[in-house]
């Protein structure tokens, strides 16, 4: 089972690694993360570096297409070498997903075109302007059309697991849960606008600026 996660430049890392980690503790599913080249490319705050291990013309028929988020997607919405590589994989993969802000080039590419989609909670509105309609949850899932949406970041480590048991079976998704011993209990209830103060509120814009 073939699962090919593609990188960009300014990709958030852990839209990509989420999934990434726990898909790959399954034996039967091989991971590869897929670019425009070979090499590395520098995550969102050029802090990190992920590599790119084979090209989009090297792998252009995975079993399951991942397109995580960040705030490089909003130079890859005009169209270029990854919106023609999903757009070409789609017909024949079993799933093709995205996470956070990925969902806008699944859209782009027009894969979302009148379906239910979710995206992180801060580019939502602009799924509505790419055709899809936005909605407020975790994971959306259109079985008929093989398309799978995660919402922000964390989202796609659900979204893994949801995979999981699509692609082997409940059993496969709880054994890779417990080996990430994913047991979510954050110290705050602040994973979405509607639960927290404009005071933080406030500090997430003056963070998002800089790193703008």
């Amino acid at each position: 089972m073939q699962v090919a996660i593609a990188l960009y430049p300014r990709l958030t890392a852990l839209d990509a690694i989420g999934p990434y980690e726990v898909l790959q503790r399954v034996p039967s599913i091989d991971v590869t993360f897929v670019g425009e080249r070979p090499g590395e490319v520098r995550t969102e705050n050029g802090f990190l570096g992920l590599t790119v291990d084979a090209t989009f013309d090297e792998l252009p028929a995975p079993d399951v297409v991942l397109v995580p988020g960040g705030i490089g997607t909003r130079d890859l919405l005009g169209g270029g070498p990854l919106l023609d590589w999903v757009r070409g994989a789609h017909p024949t993969t079993r799933f093709t997903t995205s996470v956070c802000s990925g969902s806008l080039l699944l859209a782009a590419a027009g894969l979302l075109d009148g379906l239910t989609a979710t995206s992180h909670w801060s580019v939502m509105e602009h799924l509505d302007e790419l055709g899809a309609v936005p909605v407020d949850r975790r994971v959306v899932e259109h079985a008929a059309e093989r398309v799978i949406t995660a919402a922000g970041v964390s989202a796609g480590i659900d979204m893994g697991l949801r995979l999981v048991e699509l692609l082997v079976d409940d059993v496969a998704a709880q054994a890779a849960q417990v080996s990430i011993e994913y047991d979510p209990q954050p110290p705050f209830d602040a994973g979405h606008p509607s639960r927290v103060s404009a005071e933080v509120m406030t500090r997430v814009a003056e963070y998002a600026a800089l790193r703008a």
